[in-house]
């Protein structure tokens, strides 16, 4: 297992263990030793050993063997599964995540599975007052005591707001008219946005080495669009985060920042004071904002999360999907529970898609339809695209955790 899914695996099996299900207490109370056999108790896969016919509950990282089979790792080895009879709980699971099963040890020396399910999640509260003191984003930790004080600047600027924009191809004309059309809607109702969070793709078509003048063009043409509203101009930042089909494309995460090449051309024609609040970011991104944190993630996760899916509820529902995907996510702490096959990652930089400590909203700016939900305190949604019959975006205000889905008019 490699070094990053060994730190993932750690992580989260801490988490488990923190459980309220997994905490029998340290002395037995009026029901004895019953009481601390209620608990569940988590074993590893070196301890089935001579075990047969015994039903286990054990934790690890959901894979395939080279014969093709399911198999389970945990840090202490391997076990083959039988997931014919297995009976998933709520979510998306894929090969690459971690995952409780319940199963019966057989004379295959395999788990027969009878229950699948994701870890338990961990608050951002919960999760902050065990770990407050480390420094997950470089920028320096927040002390627990400081939040208050933070939080009550949040909720003074109850009005500020953070626009969502995914798939804006700036090289297409009726994008680029649609994109004017809402800043106008802005300038017109004097209600000036404290960033635009813009997504890619930024082409209508997929890069190209011979198409990067066409990048090029197309964000000189957003900076002349830009100076046509100098009140937008002078005080909102925008923020650029690329997709996997951006210059310069590779299917690897995270994504580089676009390239100085192309946003040189966008600087150069907003000026020196505009262009301090254009800021080209990788993907994923973070934003903070006072005790707030905000990651933005460009990719197709649902249907990538699909694609892969081992085993998945009978009848589920659309909006039920949502959920499975949102939940799955949060519950892996990790943007992307996928293998390597699927969603290639540099494992030098995994913890850059890690999501630990829960942030306080999650973009996942994706092709599928637009939604918003909250899991477990996180606001979760969708921007959705802004091309096609429908031209839509969504703002975010984090003074009150509130979104708001938007479309133009037909």
């Amino acid at each position: 297992m490699p070094s990053a899914c060994r730190a993932g695996l750690a992580l989260l099996k801490s988490i488990v263990l923190r459980n309220e299900n997994f905490l029998p207490p340290l002395v037995a109370g009026i029901g004895g030793k019953a009481e601390r056999a209620a608990y569940m108790k988590l074993t590893s896969t070196k301890n089935l050993l001579g075990r047969q016919g015994q039903r286990f509950l054990i934790f690890g990282r959901l894979g395939t063997s080279e014969d093709g089979r399911y198999v389970l790792e945990d840090a202490d080895g391997v076990v083959g599964l039988d997931l014919e009879d297995a009976m998933p709980g709520e979510g998306i699971f894929t090969e690459g995540a971690f995952v409780l099963i319940e199963g019966e040890y057989t004379e295959e020396e395999r788990i027969r599975v009878f229950a699948l399910g994701h870890p338990p999640s961990e608050t951002r509260d919960t999760a902050r007052q065990i770990c407050s003191q480390i420094d997950f984003l470089g920028s320096g930790a927040i002390p627990l005591a400081d939040e208050p004080l933070l939080k009550e600047h949040e909720a003074a600027h109850d009005n500020l707001a953070m626009v969502f924009i995914s798939e804006l191809h700036l090289d297409h004309a009726k994008s680029l008219a649609s994109f004017r059309a809402m800043l106008q809607g802005y300038a017109d109702a004097a209600f000036i946005p404290f960033a635009f969070v813009l997504c890619g793709s930024f082409s209508a078509e997929p890069h190209k080495p011979a198409a990067l003048a066409r990048y090029q063009d197309a964000f000189a043409a957003l900076g002349e669009l830009l100076l046509a509203f100098p009140d937008i101009l002078a005080s909102s930042h925008f923020i650029f985060v690329p997709s996997s089909a951006d210059p310069f494309s590779t299917s690897l995460l995270p994504r580089q920042p676009l390239p100085d090449l192309i946003a040189d051309r966008l600087r150069s024609k907003v000026g020196p004071a505009a262009a301090a609040r254009m800021h080209f970011t990788s993907n994923p991104t973070r934003l903070v904002y006072f005790a707030q944190e905000i990651v933005v993630s460009r990719d197709d996760t649902m249907t990538r999360m699909l694609r892969n899916a081992v085993r998945l509820k009978d009848e589920v529902a659309d909006g039920d999907l949502k959920k499975f995907l949102v939940s799955t996510i949060l519950d892996q702490v990790h943007l992307h529970p996928l293998p390597q096959s699927a969603r290639p990652v540099l494992w030098e930089h995994d913890h850059a898609l890690r999501l630990y400590p829960m942030p306080t909203a999650l973009v996942l700016a994706d092709k599928y339809d637009r939604f918003h939900l909250t899991y477990e305190g996180c606001r979760v949604f969708n921007p959705s695209s802004f091309r096609g019959a429908s031209f839509g975006w969504t703002t975010y205000y984090p003074g009150t955790r509130v979104t708001e889905s938007s479309e133009l008019p037909q």
